[in-house]
């Protein structure tokens, strides 16, 4: 993307102070109580603590050196994110709570709202979480922003602001978090002096660079080339779930990993079939005409470091990055599997969701092979469909706004299941039948959904769940458990793949709108069930403990 224009000197140095410390709405000023809400403390245990460890026996000094400094870096992003999600003080907020399990469960939320409880406040004196989080005015309307004039409003690297006129403008974040990001630069320039494979150097460099333009698309072009590096960074501003208000500011994240070479090794012929499930969507010719980037990679990896984004709340366990529309159609993605994530949600909380909701008969058909191949798919197709509206007015992204960000989840999801059922029955995947990964599927569909709906994934899954249900793809029992019947199953998903793919095709603002009004809600049984899996205290996700120290990198 082209590099963000600078605003004038004086005004950026006039307003830099302010618009770093944010606006705070008044029951964010120092001294509001730091106290449960009514209820919040049947919530705090429902992540898992998880040791987030990996085998680095086969790495170089050079390389443990250089996981170490990438950690360093990532929790600068760690930093970043804190104040893109909270306007107020981190450190005021975390040492106003005596309780350490309620401290640990504002630092895994990012601030004092619930992220799996729909944003809702579980501290006393907080308000309901801004839309826009810290990326805009907290009393701006999407009605004045739509009116209002001025340079890269809709940016991804920018914040929106107030001048002393109240009128808004943006601020670059490479302006706005200057000092933080000089020394992530910083420190992956040493990163990238312990690289032996040039390449991966050379990606270093380039990012560095890139958080001091915000011009992050050559670094994106040069990562899609990566292909034999043992350790992989994903860092910088990159996902815009945290903006519920319009889906356009990318919050800082990061991901620390090792590649696993055999199970890569498994996964890289899945690539070589993008071009054909292209061709094969159930929609009409219009909807699918954008060829998916030919140098696709799949690779899986343990991750060894969350930070910022990617840590808060629930923990991503498969990313398809970039998500520049340009390199998409470029070069494609790269989807990356993180198999020791994957396996602690799989152990620690699938497998007792399948005991307590579907039916024993149908146990045995739930598999980590299966969980990890629709979790991979669901990354995959990302990648299918159409990334721009079919009539030319622009990106998908632009036309959807805050539903893109859900309307693409579900689209993944439900085409991923369609992949798994193409690639199986061409005999491409070999492993378990077509019934162990529809019934994973349905058992993750419960997992998800109590993410709540301010997440992009959890009212994904209400709104798949609630079409399931009217197609009837699955039957409840008296004992109030699932099964999944196969034919229903697969016409709905066909018919929901195409349904989505043509919202997002004609830019239907309005018809998204109208689909997550009727389905993106969770009804009476439903949440009776989601009851039982809370009284059987079967964790929500995991939180992980991690860092240098617990890899024995200190």
């Amino acid at each position: 993307m082209k590099s963000i224009t600078y605003l004038s000197l004086a005004v950026a140095a006039a307003l830099s102070v302010a618009a770093c410390s944010a606006e705070r709405s008044p029951s964010e000023q120092p001294g509001a109580g730091h106290t449960l809400v009514a209820g919040a403390e049947q919530r705090l245990d429902i992540y898992q603590p998880v040791r987030l460890d990996a085998d680095l026996s086969h790495l170089s000094d050079n390389q443990r050196q250089m996981v170490a400094t990438l950690i360093e870096a990532s929790e600068i992003m760690d930093t970043l994110f804190w104040r893109q999600a909270y306007s107020g003080d981190r450190e005021e907020l975390l040492n106003g709570i005596n309780d350490p399990q309620v401290r640990r469960f504002a630092e895994i939320n990012y601030g004092p709202w619930d992220r799996l409880n729909n944003n809702l406040p579980f501290l006393a004196g907080y308000s309901e979480k801004p839309l826009g989080a810290n990326y805009y005015p907290a009393d701006m309307s999407r009605e004045e922003f739509d009116a209002a004039q001025f340079d890269d409003k809709d940016s991804l690297y920018t914040l929106v602001r107030r001048n002393d006129q109240g009128e808004l403008y943006a601020l670059p974040y490479h302006e706005v978090y200057k000092d933080e990001l000089q020394r992530a630069a910083s420190l992956l320039n040493e990163a990238a002096d312990l690289a032996d494979y040039e390449p991966f150097a050379d990606y270093l460099r380039a990012r560095a660079e890139a958080f001091l333009s915000s011009d992050y698309q050559p670094s994106d072009m040069q990562w899609m080339d990566l292909e034999d590096n043992l350790v992989d960074v994903i860092i910088g501003p990159i996902e815009v779930y945290e903006d519920r208000l319009f889906g356009y500011k990318a919050g800082f994240e990061s991901y620390v990993l090792i590649k696993d070479l055999e199970w890569s090794e498994r996964l890289a012929v899945y690539a070589e079939h993008l071009p054909a499930l292209q061709r094969g969507l159930p929609v009409p010719e219009q909807y699918k005409a954008e060829e998916p980037g030919s140098d696709a990679q799949l690779n899986a990896y343990d991750i060894v470091y969350y930070a910022g984004h990617s840590n808060a709340g629930s923990k991503t366990i498969a990313v398809n990055l970039p998500n520049d529309e340009e390199v998409q159609l470029a070069k494609g993605t790269r989807r990356s599997q993180l198999k020791n994530a994957m396996r602690a949600k799989f152990d620690e909380i699938l497998l007792p969701i399948a005991d307590e909701l579907i039916v024993p008969e149908q146990r045995d058909n739930i598999t980590f092979d299966a969980f990890f191949a629709n979790t991979m798919f669901h990354e995959v197709a990302h990648g299918l469909g159409i990334k721009n509206t079919i009539d030319g007015r622009g990106t998908v992204r632009a036309a959807l706004r805050e539903y893109s960000s859900p309307l693409e989840e579900g689209k993944a999801d439900i085409l991923g299941l369609y992949m798994v059922t193409q690639l199986l029955e061409e005999g491409v995947i070999s492993e378990g039948e077509l019934e162990d990964y529809y019934v994973t599927f349905l058992a993750g569909i419960f997992r998800s959904v109590r993410f709540g709906a301010s997440s992009a994934h959890g009212q994904a899954n209400m709104v798949r769940f609630n079409y399931f249900a009217d197609a009837d793809a699955f039957t409840r029992n008296d004992d109030g458990q699932y099964s999944v019947n196969m034919d229903n199953m697969r016409a709905a998903m066909n018919d929901l793949s195409a349904l989505i793919l043509q919202l997002q095709g004609d830019g239907d603002y309005q018809g998204v709108g109208e689909l997550f009004a009727e389905m993106g809600h969770v009804g009476e049984t439903l949440q009776f069930d989601l009851d039982r899996l809370q009284q059987a205290q079967i964790p929500v996700d995991v939180h992980f403990e991690q860092g240098k120290s617990v890899l024995g990198l200190n």
